[in-house]
Parts: structure tokens; sequence; C-alpha cells
């Protein structure tokens, strides 16, 4: 079998085939319906979200093409952050800051009747909560969360503890896992790149629109492997300590990209071992990405 080139070094077709797009959801479409789009404009037979955003969200939805589908577990993995407006059913108390600030905890929230996953209660974590703004009836919050957060369920508790009530009213998803909204593409950007690529034969605006897979491992502790111990993991073989090159700390069973030498991700798995080691496993493997 032949490894994947370097990231920077790959034809437009190897880009859109283990590619992220940075997309600016707009409102409207599911995310769902997003990825659908995505497939159909880079001719890939697959592509998915990062990570369920309702139709009238907007925002941060990078979105993984062809082969790179395959890591998109990564994102429950990172943080999301989100701008939402408060809408208060009252007055806004004045210690309106105080109580908000008491929700940057772990927290209890069960699913709502409508979403896909089952309602069974959970804990997912605020690791920030800033109110930005206030004006009458309305709050501009900015949330840090972990994967998984429901933003409503949280507005609907905060109004209960501010005594008022309150909903939430417009989200936009500023970040997620490594990605952030400095760098958004819009439909029309990707759209405008591959046709400059594919009638004028210029790839250097597809090259902005469309990253290399691996941007969206950043965030995850890296293993690099010898190319022979790669094309053994490609084959399903764990990754055992003799073909570790170098290894950035990771806490035992904490998810990790290996890659070769040339930057190029070969597979997800867990750490289970010692990367200095002379023998066993280093890397429980949990998804081969060649």
């Amino acid at each position: 079998m032949t490894l994947r080139g370097p990231p920077t070094e790959r034809s437009p077709r190897e880009l859109l085939e283990f590619g992220v797009v940075n997309l600016d959801k707009p409102p409207g479409p599911s995310a769902h319906q997003v990825a659908a789009w995505v497939r159909d404009l880079c001719d890939v037979e697959q592509a998915a979200h990062s990570g369920t955003l309702d139709p009238k969200v907007t925002g941060c939805l990078p979105t993984l093409t062809g082969d790179a589908t395959r890591l998109s577990q990564v994102f429950l993995e990172g943080s999301k952050e989100y701008v939402a407006v408060l809408e208060l059913h009252d007055t806004a108390p004045a210690d309106l800051e105080a109580i908000v600030s008491e929700f940057e905890a772990p927290l209890y929230q069960k699913p709502p009747r409508k979403s896909a996953v089952s309602r069974r209660l959970r804990v997912r974590e605020i690791y920030d909560l800033d109110v930005l703004e206030v004006q009458d009836r309305q709050a501009l919050l900015r949330i840090r969360c972990e994967s998984g957060t429901y933003i409503r369920k949280l507005c609907h508790d905060i109004g209960l503890a501010l005594g008022t009530g309150a909903h939430m009213g417009h989200l936009r998803r500023t970040a997620t896992g490594p990605f952030d909204d400095t760098d958004l593409v819009t439909f029309h950007d990707l759209s405008d790149a591959l046709a400059r690529w594919r009638e004028e034969d210029e790839d250097d605006w597809l090259r902005d629109v469309v990253r290399p897979a691996e941007d969206a491992l950043t965030h995850l502790p890296s293993v690099t492997i010898a190319p022979n111990a790669a094309e053994q993991v490609a084959q399903g073989a764990q990754v055992y300590a003799p073909g570790v090159i170098d290894a950035e700390e990771a806490d035992e069973g904490q998810l990790v990209a290996c890659y070769t030498p040339n930057g190029a991700a070969v597979c997800l798995g867990h750490m289970v071992g010692d990367a200095d080691a002379e023998e066993g496993t280093v890397v429980e493997l949990e998804r081969v990405l060649v």
C-alpha cells in the first residue's frame, strides 16, 4: 500500500479526498444538509460535519471530506465555544453576572425530547461563561463548554436561577476543537475555489479553503511512527514500541493521533504504554486513517 505524502505537497484531488473545510454554517439548513452539499460540491463519496447545529444556528462547522470522515470522532474530544443571546422574560436583576457565573461548572443535563441521542441524565462542563453585554431584557453570553452541551437547556436553567425565566435567542458557534471563527469559509468561497481549479487549473484558492485533514487533529497529542510501522498499522496492527520515533506526553487511555515523519496522519488510538520502552504496545488502535 502507499502511505500519504506530506500534507502541504498533496494534489488538489488528494486534498479533497482527505480534507477539512472550516465552514461558516448559514441559518436554514441542518448540519446534515450542509455536509451533503459539501460532499456534492467537492465530488467526494462522503463528508461529515463536526457536531450537530440546529437549522437556525450559524457559525463554525468544520466539515470533513472523503476519507477524513474516519476521524470525525475527534470533535468529541475538543471543546466548543458559542455566543448566545439570553432572552429574559423580565427585567435583568442587578446580580445577573454573579448568578450566571455560578453556571461555570459541571452541570447535569438531559437531552431534549427531539434529540437524536437517548435522554439520559449526564454531566457536561461549562469551562468559561462570560456576560459580554446586557441591554433591556437581553444578555449576550460567551460560552466555552464540553462537547455535547445543550445551550438551549443552559439558557433555560439560567432563567430559572435568575427568577425571571429565559430562553435562548440567536446562537452562533465561534469555535470547535482546533477551529475558530477567525478563518471561516462560506459556501461561495468553496464553490469559487473549486470552479477556479476545475476551469482554470489554478489551485491557490482551493488550498486556502480546503485544508489537510491533519489540521483537525492538532488538539490531540501526537505520536510519530516509522513508515514500516505505519504500513503495519494500516493492516490493523497496534503501534508497538520499536516503531515509535517520538511521542508527546499523554495520559494513559487518552486519544492520540499517530503520524509518519512527513506529518501524514496514520491512525487514531489510545495511549496504553510507554513510548520509550523497548517492547510492548504503546498505542491501541482505534481508527485507521490511511
